[in-house]
């Protein structure tokens, strides 16, 4: 929006093209997204305790988490509100991924937040029945997926690519929808999983948004993309702001969500920040890194379905609970200690992925 504006007061003073470099509006970006949260918190707080919508907590769970219960939820919604509001000031509405992000982030949003209100507000325990999440999770997917293949302009955005072989790029053909389909809904309940303990899921997307950011910023620029043999994504430079605004969000919410939390961010943050980071992988066909730097999220993910498949074919536990965050809790660990080191094991996977770049 902003950028309209400097556009056309650069025609009478050549200062404000200053706006068109992306490095500047990222940081303003992260900046006015972590201003944002960190106003709207207090806020959201207090009418999520006046509203009584607060999180319930399952009582075969650690003995540590009853504590818990009653702690405001449904907190992904300021992130969400932050996330659009600052793409929508610094980002280029011009271009077409801007709007399909925004998109699939606002509709996996919308999925959480009907869940939580059903769960929170309504006191149903089943919130939205499983089959209608995905079958909302799929359309949302399904959609993006198909959309951005008919919007493909060169073949290397439709193609799979392999980190550290230099030049080796398979074509997916009609696989893209698949991939991208299973990548968007993968990654969005991959993190759902994983925001169990306070801070644990935020900080990790952050991280990854982060990470991603710099490979959109490369994958836009000519010059870059050629320099470091990864494809060369016309408009995708322009997914670094919304992933500024990730990160920035990100933070101004970790502010409340740090042990012990004020706030959670429910299902309504937790899926379509998830969703996010899924379409971001695959508009800048980083699909195997986005693997690589959600390490966390990925093993998270495998916890569960290793303790299901386990308990359903031995009627044996693998975990003594999954997802494998209260694995540790229940083995001993204090919740900081798990958190802290799930942070420090993303920081070392976003940086093995940044490395790839130079690995070729």
């Amino acid at each position: 929006m902003l950028l309209f504006l400097a556009e056309f007061l650069a025609q009478f003073q050549s200062a404000f093209n200053v706006f068109n470099y992306l490095t500047l509006r990222m940081i303003l970006a992260t900046l006015t997204a972590l201003v944002l949260s960190l106003w709207l918190g207090p806020v959201f707080i207090r009418r999520l305790v006046e509203g009584q919508i607060g999180q319930a907590v399952r009582d075969d769970g650690p003995q540590s988490h009853l504590s818990k219960a009653g702690t405001p939820t449904m907190g992904g919604a300021m992130i969400l509100m932050a996330i659009a509001f600052s793409t929508l000031l610094w980002g280029d509405l011009r271009n077409h991924y801007v709007w399909i992000v925004l998109a699939v982030t606002l509709g996996f949003g919308a999925i959480g937040w009907v869940d939580d209100y059903r769960k929170v507000v309504e006191k149903n325990p089943r919130g939205l029945p499983a089959r209608w999440k995905y079958l909302w999770q799929s359309v949302i997917g399904l959609g993006a997926a198909i959309v951005l293949y008919m919007t493909a302009a060169t073949p290397v955005e439709t193609s799979l690519v392999v980190p550290m072989l230099k030049g080796v790029m398979l074509p997916l053909g009609l696989f893209y929808i698949v991939l991208s389909y299973f990548v968007i809904v993968g990654s969005s309940n991959a993190v759902n999983l994983t925001d169990g303990l306070d801070g644990l899921a935020i900080m990790p997307t952050v991280l990854v948004a982060m990470g991603l950011a710099v490979f959109a910023y490369a994958s836009g620029n000519v010059v870059f993309a050629e320099y470091l043999q990864i494809p060369m994504i016309p408009g995708a430079g322009e997914l670094a702001v919304f992933c500024a605004t990730i990160a920035g969000a990100g933070l101004g919410f970790l502010w409340f969500n740090t042990y012990p939390a004020q706030v959670f961010m429910g299902d309504v943050g937790s899926l379509a920040l998830g969703a996010a980071l899924g379409v971001v992988a695959v508009i800048v066909r980083q699909e195997i890194i986005l693997f690589v730097m959600g390490g966390i999220f990925v093993m998270e993910t495998v916890s569960v379905i290793l303790q299901v498949a386990s308990y359903k074919m031995t009627g044996r536990r693998i975990f003594r609970m999954a997802p494998l965050h209260h694995h540790y809790e229940l083995k001993g660990w204090p919740e900081p200690r798990v958190i802290v080191r799930f942070w420090i094991i993303t920081v070392v996977l976003v940086l093995l992925g940044l490395a790839t770049l130079k690995i070729r």
